[in-house]
């Protein structure tokens, strides 16, 4: 059960569109189910249409007696209102009556301090259904006894008692907020988006496109350049004495207002960490150029080590879950996921081109998961970020199987991230990091696939794959059996042949990679020992390659450099005038 307060100042424009068709024709019998004084109130969504509008006059005057009778007290207006809280069910939640629906309203201004049970003196209000699932209650914030309601944190207090109200109706049990949510679209910003022929409104277009672009931006400069590059008007708030940017604004391109003029919303209205003062922190810490010579592979490779140490250094007891650890303070553990944030985001731009899709819609969800009211020392998390931007200098391919092997050491950091929340009752954050999480091991399936179905069809022949089963049993005893019959344990035998030909010994190769990390939560063990070794035979390679080429005095070939792509795809518009 979702509700979602907010304020006006038009009584009688509100009261048009709760008992009017709505925007789509979507409101069918709109008729009040609760209200402040039942008896005698007028109900325009009931009457004969001749009376419609008198009785929509007569309800706004009604409601507004307690606002006008102040403002002729006061000598002038009262600002803001008219409370508006719109409450919806859930998808799938079974039908309310509208007994129950005006249970729930009563409920709700209680709990808001709009109408507090058995003050004869709350303000006036009134609940209208025009749908099956929702209802809007409307009312007017000024007491009878002339007095301003009590009605702070107001959208909390709702929250917090329609989470009672689900458990006791029977109802799906929704998730707090916690106030570090971006700000959910209205029904006018939507209802634009569909005559536009949008997907998403100019709002959520924006944060995706500022949330993307922030992740694989070093500094400020180049966040700001990216965006005008996307064709993203950006309008700067100048300090009158300093000529310092304090914030700014972003307008989609072709969205206009009535005098046709860009519609911009500021940094901050788009989500909280993409305020100026929060992307500053980020931007401290940015690495600044890429290390030109580093081939594509390694820095797969690079990656892939960062985010291991990450589980080792922020999420100590997942990664070791038989024995008791300390973990790190939660400062640094939000670090470690806001930079693990920015890897997902980069990662979408240099996979293999089939995975992307999916890339996105988890870097996208996991946007939710790295909110919270932690501030992140963002500091402690260096490494990770350099590694991250590094990954925007490849050529994007990843084809030899480090992007999967990155993407599995990534399911295992996402699991940790939404088990340190949900630790921490970030109920919002671990729900997104659980939707990340969906979309995340789809992409790496389909990373992983194609290496696997390469390394099973090129097996080792029986004998040599019974002699590496045995080594299974010596090394990892206690998953063996899991390990064997793992789908995937012929191409984990194609790998063990692969390190013992590079000199290393399948048992302690072996032994190594499960130390890695903890196999009981792994669904397929074999393939997560298969990215390890897979990952170590390779740096054995690079090493002695390195070595090589110092003997010889040679000097490695490089690809040229890469420029970081733009975050999805989308044209800079022409002939747009970028405010600066």
């Amino acid at each position: 059960m979702v509700p979602d307060v907010s304020t006006g100042s038009r009584t009688r424009g509100l009261l048009s569109y709760l008992f009017g068709p709505g925007r789509r024709d979507e409101h069918t019998d709109p008729h009040i189910v609760a209200a402040f004084a039942m008896p005698g109130l007028p109900d325009p969504g009931r009457a004969p249409l001749d009376q419609h509008h008198q009785l929509l006059d007569q309800l706004a005057e009604y409601l507004d007696q307690p606002v006008r009778a102040r403002e002729a007290r006061l000598g002038k207006s009262v600002p803001q209102h008219v409370w508006h809280c719109p409450v919806r069910t859930a998808p799938g939640d079974r039908y309310l009556t509208d007994t129950e629906w005006g249970e729930v309203a009563r409920r709700i201004v209680h709990a808001t301090g709009i109408a507090p049970d058995g003050d004869d003196h709350g303000c006036r209000w009134i609940a209208v259904r025009h749908a099956d699932d929702h209802i809007h209650i409307m009312a007017t914030t000024v007491r009878e006894d002339g007095r301003r309601p009590r009605n702070k944190r107001d959208g909390q207090r709702a929250q917090a008692e329609c989470r009672k109200i689900e458990e006791e109706l029977g109802l799906r049990q929704l998730n707090s907020g916690d106030g570090t949510a971006a700000p959910r679209p209205t029904s006018a910003e939507q209802a634009k988006a569909q005559r536009s022929g949008h997907r998403q409104t100019a709002k959520q277009w924006l944060q995706e496109q500022a949330q993307a672009v922030a992740a694989t931006s070093r500094n400020e400069q180049e966040y700001f350049s990216t965006l005008a590059a996307l064709g993203i008007h950006i309008r700067y708030r100048i300090g009158p004495e300093t000529g310092d940017v304090l914030g700014y604004s972003l307008a989609r391109p072709g969205d206009l207002n009535a005098q046709g003029e860009p519609i911009h919303f500021g940094g901050s209205t788009l989500a909280p960490d993409l305020s100026i003062n929060r992307l500053r922190e980020r931007f401290t810490t940015q690495p600044t150029a890429p290390t030109p010579r580093t081939i594509e592979s390694d820095r797969w490779r690079q990656a892939d080590t960062a985010l291991r140490d990450t589980v080792r250094f922020a999420f100590p007891s997942q990664h070791h879950t038989d024995e008791e650890v300390d973990s790190e303070p939660d400062s640094v553990v939000q670090a470690q996921t806001a930079a693990f944030g920015e890897l997902l985001h980069t990662v979408a731009l240099t996979a293999p081109t089939h995975v992307r899709s999916e890339l996105r819609s988890a870097a996208t969800a996991f946007n939710r998961a790295n909110r919270s009211r932690i501030r992140a020392e963002h500091q402690q998390a260096a490494s990770l970020r350099t590694a991250a931007k590094e990954l925007l200098y490849t050529g994007g391919s990843g084809r030899d199987g480090a992007a999967a092997a990155l993407l599995s050491t990534a399911v295992f950091v996402l699991l940790a991230i939404a088990h340190w929340h949900q630790g921490r009752g970030h109920q919002q954050q671990a729900a997104a990091a659980q939707q990340a999480l969906v979309h995340l091991r789809t992409a790496h399936r389909q990373a992983a696939e194609p290496v696997i179905t390469d390394l099973t069809r090129r097996t080792p022949t029986p004998k040599t794959t019974d002699r590496y089963a045995a080594q299974v049993h010596a090394a990892v005893p206690d998953h063996a059996e899991r390990i064997l019959a793992d789908p995937s344990w012929p191409a984990l035998a194609t790998a063990l042949a692969q390190a013992e030909s590079s000199g290393q010994p399948p048992h302690r190769a072996l032994a190594e990679a499960a130390r890695e990390r903890e196999l009981t939560t792994a669904d397929r063990p074999a393939e997560v020992l298969l990215w390890r070794l897979r990952n170590a035979t390779a740096d054995r390679a690079s090493q002695r390659a390195h070595t090589a080429r110092t003997r010889t005095g040679s000097r490695p070939t490089a690809p040229a450099s890469t420029a970081p792509a733009a975050p999805t795809g989308h044209r800079p518009a022409q002939g747009l005038t970028h405010h600066r």
